[in-house]
């Protein structure tokens, strides 16, 4: 039985992933994040830190990644901790294109904050409204990100796809402003935070225009996926922008594998939490975040080990 024990143990042991410090073996916390350019990835960087400092027997590193290349990194075991947005993560729990089955091993760590989509043009494009994207070139994100899943549908309601465009890139952020600057692309997709880092660089070189997305072409947006939420991005945020843009999005949300232990998830729940600030200090939209805020339900089961100190805290009853 001993023997028994012992190699289910070591079993156990080699299934997650390990990195030899020393003498001792640490377990490394697997991070994907998303592009250079975003918010998630430098994010991450600060998430790292904080676990290999906070949470003992642990180490940390970054990976890049995107919202929905995330979910299937956690599912099957490539990452321990992936950032997402709700929207894509929900439809991953359903099954939903452009996921093949139902993920099991996602759950829910901790709810960060609010993305808006952007779609930004050039000011001299002479393009007033999506309607005009036809036609035009535009830069969007590799495929496996949320922001690329957001701009076909957002065409869809619109009656058009990647066939009505002149060039379609799929490349980063910090490419896709390099294509805008230089006039090979017109229009510029992303889900990020405001104001975006790539959108004010873009703006230091190029006069652009944010669209709007009306009523009407939202509500086409939420029948094709119900976790839409609208957003404004205001007026000002953003040079050469003098009115608020209506647009939508969805919440940045840490997912992590449902078979990690409830004490070691319990442990980098409480890390982040009490270092909410330094988080704060990387990207403004996580300053003041609070435990109330963290355990904000975004439709993801909670893994057992957030949603015990989700209650201790009183975010949960």
């Amino acid at each position: 039985m001993k023997r028994r024990w012992r190699g289910a143990f070591l079993a156990a042991g080699l299934f997650l992933a390990l990195v030899v410090t020393g003498e001792a073996s640490a377990l490394e916390l697997r991070i994907m994040t998303g592009p250079q350019g975003g918010s998630w990835y430098p994010l991450g960087g600060a998430i790292a830190e904080i676990l290999k400092k906070e949470v003992p027997g642990t180490t940390a590193s970054v990976l890049p990644g995107a919202g929905i290349i995330n979910i299937q990194g956690v599912e099957t075991g490539r990452a321990e901790i992936g950032f997402g947005n709700s929207v894509s993560t929900v439809d991953a729990l359903a099954g939903r294109e452009p996921f093949k089955s139902p993920a099991k091993n996602v759950r829910q760590l901790g709810t960060l904050y609010m993305q808006y989509f952007h779609a930004v043009v050039l000011e001299d494009s002479g393009i007033k409204s999506v309607a005009d994207f036809k036609g035009k070139s535009i830069a969007v994100q590799p495929r496996g990100n949320t922001g690329e899943q957001m701009t076909r549908e957002l065409l869809q309601v619109y009656g058009l796809s990647y066939k009505d465009m002149a060039k379609v890139s799929h490349v980063s952020y910090n490419d896709a402003v390099a294509l805008m600057k230089d006039g090979h692309a017109q229009i510029f997709t992303l889900i990020t935070t405001v104001p975006a880092a790539a959108i004010l660089d873009l703006a230091s070189a190029r006069k652009i225009r944010l669209l709007s997305v009306p009523d009407d072409k939202f509500k086409g947006l939420q029948k094709i996926n119900s976790g839409y939420s609208r957003r404004e991005i205001p007026k000002g945020i953003y040079p050469g922008v003098t009115h608020d843009v209506q647009q939508f999005g969805t919440y940045t949300h840490l997912m992590i594998r449902a078979d990690l232990p409830d004490d070691l998830v319990y442990g980098i729940t409480k890390a982040l939490a009490k270092n909410a600030d330094s988080l704060g200090a990387v990207v403004k939209d996580v300053k003041g975040l609070t435990a109330k805020e963290m355990a904000f339900d975004v439709g993801v089961p909670y893994h057992p080990g957030p949603l015990k100190y989700y209650k201790e805290a009183g975010a949960l009853k």
